[in-house]
């Protein structure tokens, strides 16, 4: 099924050298194009505010003031001919490198620090003869895990669910992105249990809490050792506020952010829209081992909907991904009331079904897959594409390998190429992976690759396809990853099936978030967790930061930073021809 990925003799949209893998602490691009480094961590957001300072001690006031930490989904708005609104999330923090003294000792200035370098970004850059370069603007503005924030949809701020000892603020774990046909920014809240704990021995899990991953532990971060709000046991209806997509208006920087409550309450990666007839089709993975993809549909043009007060992310139809194993698949409704939904199951009404939104998936039968990441439409034909990341190979035929260390890309067409349709035909369109160790793989020198995350489609229908090998598997023989080299980012010819690599990243960073300028001739791409803890590279410490890596600055006294890349090519023409 699908494209192998091998080049050829064919014409096709590729134009570039591939660039070999690497193992180096630099960006590496293809000849004849230069990539420049923008807006790293700490820049702030306008030219009189708190400057960085490379031992990390800028306060959480100072971090609220600047670019957030590890930089993920992104979208370039554009307000005029070079020119625009560049609007980023911050996936998450590494406390080693946050703080002077690391994270061996928690407190709340850390906890509020940690939140001011989550969220999202708003930055105006411009481009002059110097190159691209962030500029003082109204429209700057940081949306951090402490911003004051509203819920619409299903499960209204009044809910009981949704009621805590604070008011409602923050977003946080932001990994991918969306924006919408009016202007405005989808933030996806990824892996947010990973904050939430207790001590209280007391406390015991309950069905839900199992069901996304919630425990005393978290993930390590603490926070609820210094600030009772992650405390689940003293607070237990926060969490309830997180897993939601989160809609920003970037041109109006008074605007509060509102969570859209009939997207679900999940891992989301991403929030990639659509429009079929006018109606928004809203796509997104669980970014989790064995969790599902989604798709919500609006009940009307959105047009209209705008035009009678309604906001056309909070009416519609969430479904749930079914792959049969003969290449077809269905779109199964998340409707309280419909099939298993029902009271008599203990479904209370459909607010319920969108804060157990995995339970009702699984209860419909919904097809699991091998983490669920980023999803690109197809700008020409609606083709949907999807990045399955690495897994345990569940059972079925959209995961062709068990296990599956490398991931694929799959690939489907809704009926009558009809983005609303409820039934779809699938393939693979490409396995990743290294043909030493799987002959099924059918890559080569050239586009040899792992763990394929983010996914986008440029205007002339290149798929930009960037990895997130983890760092305890990269560039490791005995994981049989020695010749994928560095977290990277290539670019398919749909229609050829030819794949080539085009950017490799330094040192222990994983490659995401892209967007362009309408004309195709500036490409963003961030970089983030550079320097971070990898196996094959050693550990950073509070006493040497710079133990895996020092880009971007290579300063001696300094740190790696997450930032954007500029890219462009040096003739100044399309990237990627």
């Amino acid at each position: 099924k699908g494209h192998g990925g091998k080049g050829g003799g064919k014409r096709g949209l590729l134009g570039f050298k591939a660039v070999p893998t690497s193992q180096a602490d630099k960006v590496v691009v293809p000849e004849g194009y230069v990539a420049e480094v923008l807006i790293p961590w700490g820049t702030p957001l306008n030219s009189r505010g708190p400057k960085w300072k490379k031992d990390a001690s800028n306060t959480a006031a100072e971090q609220e003031q600047q670019i957030g930490m590890h930089h993920d989904g992104m979208h370039f708005f554009p307000t005029g001919r070079d020119e625009g609104l560049l609007v980023l999330n911050h996936e998450y923090v590494d406390t080693t490198l946050l703080y002077p003294d690391g994270d061996a000792v928690m407190t709340k200035e850390k906890v509020d620090k940690a939140l001011a370098a989550h969220g999202v970004s708003v930055v105006k850059v411009k481009k002059d003869r110097g190159g691209w370069k962030n500029v003082d603007s109204r429209y700057n503005r940081r949306v951090t895990g402490s911003t004051p924030m509203t819920f619409s949809g299903p499960v209204s701020p009044k809910h009981p669910a949704l009621q805590a000892k604070n008011r409602s603020m923050g977003t946080l774990n932001n990994c991918a992105n969306g924006y919408t046909p009016w202007g405005t920014y989808l933030a996806c809240e990824e892996n947010w249990n990973s904050y939430f704990g207790t001590t209280d021995t007391s406390w015991e899990p309950g069905t839900e809490h199992d069901r996304y991953g919630v425990n005393s532990e978290g993930f390590g971060y603490n926070w609820h050792t210094a600030d009772p709000r992650f405390d689940v046991a003293a607070n237990p209806n926060e969490i309830n506020r997180f897993g939601w997509v989160v809609e920003i208006d970037p041109f109006r920087p008074g605007s509060t952010p509102v969570k859209r409550t009939a997207l679900g309450r999940i891992k989301h990666e991403g929030a990639t829209v659509t429009e079929s007839r006018g109606r928004v089709v809203v796509y997104t993975g669980d970014d989790q081992d064995g969790e599902y993809l989604y798709k919500f549909v609006g009940s009307a043009p959105w047009k209209m909907l705008r035009a009678i007060g309604k906001d056309p992310l909070d009416h519609g139809t969430l479904y749930v991904a079914k792959f049969n194993d003969d290449g077809s698949g269905t779109w199964l409704p998340l409707t309280f009331g419909k099939g298993p939904l029902t009271k008599a199951n203990g479904w209370q009404d459909q607010a319920d079904v969108m804060l157990r939104t995995r339970t009702a998936a699984d209860a419909l039968g919904a097809t699991k897959l091998d983490r669920p990441e980023w999803v690109a439409v197809h700008p020409h034909n609606n083709d949907v594409y999807l990045t399955l990341t690495n897994g345990a190979g569940w059972e079925s035929e959209a995961n062709p390998r068990t296990p599956n260390p490398y991931g694929h890309i799959i690939r489907w067409t809704e009926k009558n190429r009809d983005n609303t349709a409820t039934s779809f035909e699938w393939d693979i369109f490409v396995l990743a992976g290294d043909p030493k160790y799987d002959p099924q793989v059918e890559l080569d020198e050239s586009n040899i690759f792992g763990s394929p995350d983010g996914l986008w489609f440029d205007n002339d229908g290149r798929l930009w396809i960037q990895t997130d090998v983890s760092n305890s598997t990269q560039n490791r023989e005995d994981r049989q990853h020695e010749r994928i080299g560095n977290n990277q980012m290539l670019v398919a010819d749909p229609k050829t099936g030819e794949i080539r690599r085009f950017l490799v990243g330094p040192k222990g960073c994983e490659v995401t978030g892209i967007s362009g300028t309408p004309d195709g001739r500036t490409l963003f791409v961030n970089i983030q967790h550079p320097g971070e803890s990898t196996t094959i590279f050693g550990s950073p410490t509070p006493e040497n930061p710079r133990a895996v890596s020092n880009w971007p600055d290579f300063d001696d006294d300094g740190r790696p930073r997450p930032a954007t890349l500029v890219i462009r090519k040096k003739d100044g023409g399309v990237i990627g021809t």
